[in-house]
């Protein structure tokens, strides 16, 4: 029995019903644009076929009930009556997706629902193919047509101003608008996008993912302090450079020219010039990288994986011991095209672009490496290989 299967059945038996449908929201991984999003800079993405899975039915009496197989207990509400934030609860996104849909629309059904996430690990951004299933799920239930644009406010709404995690949009735009075997280019201040196709002189390739077996909400690491510091040098530099300046909310390094940068980064205290170093350098890197893979490079692309990969490290300042041996043994392993951190970098994962005919020994050196380096992960830390996909669908079950 597959995984919608089980779910079907899992809701058939706590609901005495069949549901109405199913929507199915990858995973993604960003192979270049590494911290970058949440300044308006430009990124890329992709979806997985390991995806978050829900199957759903409208509830006419206005109330949300979700069972996840991933954690205990069921979330259960009325539309009316949404709950407040608990820190670190599972259903705080399926809260969120309702608050954030009722901003615009009046919703007059719930949902009943089950779910389940196929890769339990952090750093591919569970969290909004999570809240992507959620939403898609009650404006399915509510007869609501939204644009992918809307979905992704919608999305990232729930993420920034309830969960009060600063990132971007980049995680929800890879959920929702990616296409199977293209590369999803966007800039995240225009919130315009453009799909990459792959070049048919590209060879095959598959996406490693190796979970550390380190398992945290973001906002419990330094996530939100770096998004400051990137604020703080682009504070900085607009003042040093004579630009108006922006309030601190809404500044971002962006907003700063290059050649402003280039002529005033040296002012920048060490910390902020290494923040705003990363961005700049990252921006460089997404552009040749989109120049690789149109040109089916999938070497060069690799090549500035890993070079985003020593920036975060360097520059950016994320990472923590393992994610780092991870990092480096994929970098050290043959049929490798590239590697960086996934996500945040501060917990979960690393991914990276192989040669589908090294799986076997690419997996065998991180086996011999890995837990002998971190024993205290070496009974939960997982190697995955994926394909690519297209983004979240609502589909018939």
């Amino acid at each position: 029995m597959n995984e919608r299967d089980l779910l079907i059945s899992e809701y058939r038996t706590k609901f005495g019903a069949e549901p109405d449908a199913a929507v199915r929201s990858p995973l993604r991984v960003c192979p270049l644009g590494a911290h970058v999003d949440h300044q308006d800079g430009v990124v890329t993405g992709m979806a997985l076929t390991e995806s978050v899975n829900l199957v759903f039915g409208a509830a006419d009496d206005g109330y949300v009930r979700v069972q996840s197989r991933d954690f205990p207990d069921e979330e259960y509400f009325h539309i009316d009556q949404v709950p407040e934030m608990v820190p670190t609860f599972w259903g705080n996104y399926l809260r969120g997706a309702v608050l954030s849909l009722q901003r615009k629309y009046r919703l007059t059904r719930g949902i009943r629902g089950v779910i389940r996430g196929r890769l339990p690990i952090g750093g591919l951004s569970s969290s909004a193919a999570v809240t992507t299933a959620y939403l898609m799920a009650l404006c399915a239930a509510n007869e609501l047509d939204v644009e992918p644009q809307d979905l992704i406010r919608f999305s990232h709404w729930v993420e920034r101003e309830f969960i009060g995690l600063n990132n971007g949009i980049l995680d929800q735009s890879a959920n929702i608008l990616s296409l199977d075997g293209q590369l999803m280019l966007m800039d995240c201040r225009s919130e315009t996008f453009e799909m990459v196709p792959r070049s048919s002189m590209m060879p095959p390739f598959e996406v490693v993912i190796v979970y550390s077996g380190i398992s945290t909400t973001l906002i419990q690491t330094d996530y939100n302090n770096r998004v400051d510091e990137c604020k703080v040098a682009a504070w900085l530099l607009q003042e040093t450079a004579g630009l108006p300046v922006t309030p601190f909310r809404d500044v971002k390094l962006r907003d700063i020219p290059r050649e402003h940068y280039q002529q005033h980064r040296a002012t920048l205290p060490g910390r902020f010039r290494r923040r705003a170093d990363h961005f700049f350098s990252e921006l460089d890197r997404v552009e040749s990288g989109v120049a690789a893979w149109r040109e089916g490079d999938i070497s060069r692309f690799g090549a500035a994986m890993f070079a985003s990969g020593e920036s975060s490290i360097r520059q950016y300042e994320s990472g923590c011991p393992e994610l780092i041996t991870i990092y480096e043994t994929l970098r050290e392993s043959e049929g490798v095209y590239g590697a960086r951190f996934s996500g945040a970098g501060y917990r979960g994962c690393c991914i990276g672009l192989i040669d589908p005919a090294h799986r076997d020994s690419i997996k065998a050196r991180m086996d011999r490496v890995y837990p002998v380096r971190h024993p205290d992960f070496a009974d939960i830390y997982r190697v995955f290989f994926s394909a690519t996909a297209d983004g979240a669908r609502v589909e018939p079950v």
